[in-house]
């Protein structure tokens, strides 16, 4: 039979999180499925010390911060959580419901789907040198887990993205130096950043610098890893030592079984329209990094967008017959007793 749900969500990253939020809003419960233990997604199982600043009204919060903050948000709509299982399986019944039954056989009938899974499953794109494996988890790390780990140590990182930049950024505070290697002059990270990152390796004694080289080799003392062999755009190989190794290339996306669910996909991301964030399937919606649509921009911001649309298509579908209001939290007495507050500032 399995659970009936009124929505279930499949992913629980901020964007997953803030969909229960809009949808508890219109008075719509949800049950929530992600594959990892936590909610959090990439924010928590990534980069959860990594500084976000464009989320509105908030100066800077880390990714972890952000994560606990919409987990509060959410607390009044009594979400149900499935954690540590994948949804393996999705089958459109007669009537345009949906059959769901993940990893560790949780099944469930509901009217409609929200995929918020980020990248889909996913996994750090690894740095490509024979043997260099041995190192994962030890001096060779894809993500910060304890930023003190890095106090006073010398330390390198490879990528040209927002992470690499971000993390060069911070670690330059409290390692002994930072070296940046990328492989090009191009950086993809925010302009921002790569602007501060220049500045500061121009500046006397500086902890950051970076180097634009091809990683060709590491090299090794005692068991241990020590450098870095590098190319540079003149074809000079040197090594760079390190007692620390940080890798940010991006992520390896793969959808996983969704590819398998009859949704319109391209280039691993699903086509929805910009109305309602639907896809193909009548009934299933996809917000967030997983989504493709003209002018998509991979932003947490667009994903809280995204999921305030889904969440009144959503109730539409739901309730047919029923005439759709708009209603403020400010001031509306309904959507103050559905998050349990007064209506007014103390």
């Amino acid at each position: 039979m399995g659970i009936r749900a009124e929505v279930v969500i499949v992913g629980a990253g901020p964007c997953g999180l803030f969909q229960i939020f809009e949808l508890g809003l219109l008075g719509i419960k949800a049950h929530i499925v992600d594959s990892l233990s936590q909610i959090g997604g990439q924010c928590s199982a990534l980069y959860p010390d990594k500084p976000i600043y464009d989320i509105p009204a908030i100066l800077v919060c880390g990714a972890q911060e952000l994560v606990h903050r919409l987990e509060e948000q959410i607390k009044p709509f009594d979400t149900r959580f499935h954690l540590g299982q994948e949804v393996v399986e999705l089958k459109q019944n007669d009537d345009g419901s949906f059959h769901l039954r993940t990893s560790k056989g949780t099944e469930f009938n509901t009217q409609a789907v929200v995929i918020a899974g980020g990248v889909g499953s996913f996994r750090p794109r690894p740095l490509r040198l024979k043997s260099i494996e041995k190192y994962e988890g030890e001096t060779l790390n894809y993500k910060v887990q304890d930023p003190e780990k890095y106090r006073g140590k010398n330390v390198v990182v490879l990528g040209g993205g927002d992470s690499a930049l971000d993390w060069a950024l911070e670690l330059s505070e409290k390692a002994s130096s930072v070296t940046l290697i990328h492989r090009r002059e191009e950086f993809r990270a925010v302009a921002a950043s790569v602007s501060k990152m220049k500045a500061l390796s121009k500046v006397d004694g500086t902890k950051i610098r970076y180097v634009i080289a091809k990683v060709k080799g590491f090299a090794e003392k005692d068991g241990g890893l020590t450098g870095l062999e590098v190319e540079s755009l003149e074809g000079v190989t040197h090594t760079i030592d390190l007692e620390e190794l940080l890798v940010f290339y991006g992520l390896s996306p793969n959808l996983g079984p969704i590819a398998n669910w009859g949704l319109g996909i391209e280039r691993k991301q699903i086509d929805v329209d910009t109305e309602k964030f639907q896809s193909n399937i009548p009934g299933i919606f996809a917000i967030g990094d997983i989504n493709t649509y003209p002018g998509k921009k991979k932003l947490i911001l667009s994903g809280f967008h995204e999921a305030a649309l889904a969440a009144f298509a959503i109730q539409k579908r739901l309730h047919p017959d029923e005439k759709q209001y708009l209603q403020y939290t400010t001031t509306s007495p309904i959507m103050h007793e559905r998050l349990g507050v007064s209506g007014t500032l103390d």
